[in-house]
């Protein structure tokens, strides 16, 4: 069976880029497909190799058209618990395991990110999208909220007004606008997309992959805490930096007014992409 997530590595093996792959359904999120991507990040978070996490869609059309309405429709018929249970819980479940992982993943939008794909973008820590890319919160048009998070972290990003207009109207919109509201960092000609994405992950690998685990658990963490609780978050990461080799080299480096050099850590070069089979 064709596999639903594609992964390969790029820059010697440090950065893995995933592809959600069913394009003849707009890479639509079924329930194979999510447990799919979350068992490929459970295995990759423990991988020392791999230092960043991209993350795209198969074909021309789509990042993610969102849950596939037919599988949840069916759910839905069996009743609130098992809509909960099989839908609900994945989609909640997979956006959580994004926002809250210890390696930094680049949402690659190359296309139309409508619903539960739009909540992936809103989950990541980064994302960038093509000039092609379309995001919608379409939900209401089916007669629900948004499932995986949307209304929770929508109105954290792009503000509580603007975020329920789109909720609430389901209009789609640019991929400017979801660069003047936070949801993606940049936005790039459709065929620089993953150049664009391999780029942004260089310049984050030229540092410790220790700080930027640290980093991202402070932020993650600290964003939904009052300020006092989100220093002490940060107190914490520091911490467990102290005793670390990178924060030794780092202060040995700026000391002697030299370029710090991390394990794994990336200074260019050639690399070719090497596909991932599965066992």
């Amino acid at each position: 069976m064709t596999d639903l997530v594609l992964c390969h590595r790029e820059r010697a093996g440090a950065v893995v880029v995933l592809t959600l792959n069913r394009p003849g359904k707009l890479n639509a999120l079924n329930y194979a497909l999510i447990d799919r991507l979350t068992a490929r990040l459970d295995a990759l978070e423990t991988d020392g190799t791999a230092r960043v996490i991209i993350l795209t869609g198969a074909g021309e059309r789509a990042f993610s058209a969102g849950g596939d309405i037919h599988e949840f429709s069916r759910s839905v018929a069996r009743g609130p618990e098992t809509a909960l249970r099989d839908f609900v819980g994945r989609g909640q479940g997979l956006t959580a395991r994004l926002e809250a992982y210890r390696k930094p993943v680049i949402a690659a939008v190359n296309g139309l990110a409508f619903g539960g794909g739009c909540e992936i973008t809103e989950a990541v820590p980064l994302a960038i999208a093509s000039e092609r890319a379309l995001f919608a919160k379409p939900e209401i048009n089916l007669g629900m909220p948004p499932t995986f998070g949307g209304t929770q972290r929508l109105p954290r990003l792009a503000g509580r007004k603007r975020a329920l207009e789109m909720l609430l109207t389901g209009d789609a919109f640019s991929p400017q606008r979801a660069h003047e509201i936070g949801l993606v960092n940049q936005v790039v000609p459709h065929g620089d997309l993953i150049a664009a994405s391999l780029d942004l992950a260089d310049r984050i690998m030229r540092h410790s992959s220790l700080a930027a685990g640290a980093i991202l658990t402070a932020v993650t963490r600290g964003v939904n805490m009052s300020i006092t609780e989100g220093l002490a978050v940060e107190g914490e990461q520091f911490a467990r930096m102290v005793p670390t080799p990178d924060l030794r080299e780092g202060l040995d480096a700026w000391i002697a007014r030299r370029r710090p050099n991390y394990s794994h850590a990336w200074t260019g070069g050639s690399a070719a992409a090497a596909e991932v089979q599965d066992a």
